[in-house]
């Protein structure tokens, strides 16, 4: 039996160990990174997802991101590894109303089909649903199957098309 204890804004989750009442409880944490050290420690995972950035620009592109834009890092933790990181903007929008951004969503590669990014996928649907969202929104790149494979075991459903242009020299 799992028991839940949420504390703004940390989840404090302690699971007994799937197969054996006996097994240790492990203790699983979500929160929302705040200091440098707490987004710092986010980047080995993040990276994984996007690994064009260095440790550095994580740092400076995350807070400014949270300054300027109200983005926020939130990571799980087991037993104290971080084990899956998300990136989600909360804003109001004149066609849909209050929605949750999620912007990044990686578990490290080690510990996929693991049960941690769906955890944290289910954490942020609580999240957006106490900060008055009606949904939560992402992008997936097309050649992400096995991302659109999870999306959709969590009931999400395709309900648009994402046009983009590139406007630098970059692509």
């Amino acid at each position: 039996m799992a028991i839940a204890r949420l504390r703004e804004p940390l989840l404090t989750c302690g699971l007994l160990t799937p197969g054996s009442p006996t097994q240790p409880i492990r203790m699983i944490n979500i929160q929302i990174a705040e200091t440098d050290d707490e987004i710092d420690k986010c980047y080995a995972v993040m990276s994984e997802l996007r690994p064009h950035l260095s440790r550095e620009e994580f740092l400076a592109q995350v807070k400014r991101q949270i300054a300027d834009s109200g983005y926020q890092l939130i990571y799980l933790t087991d037993g104290g590894a971080l084990k899956a990181v998300a990136g989600i903007r909360i804003a109001e929008w004149l066609a849909r109303g209050m929605s949750m951004d999620l912007e990044d969503l990686v578990a490290t590669e080690s510990d996929r089909s693991k049960g941690y990014g769906g955890q944290l996928f289910d954490w942020l649907l609580d999240y957006g649903r106490q900060r008055g969202c009606t949904e939560i929104r992402l992008v997936s790149h097309v050649t992400r199957f096995r991302a659109h494979q999870f999306y959709l075991k969590k009931k999400m459903i395709l309900d648009g098309h994402f046009f983009s242009i590139p406007l630098s020299g970059k692509s």
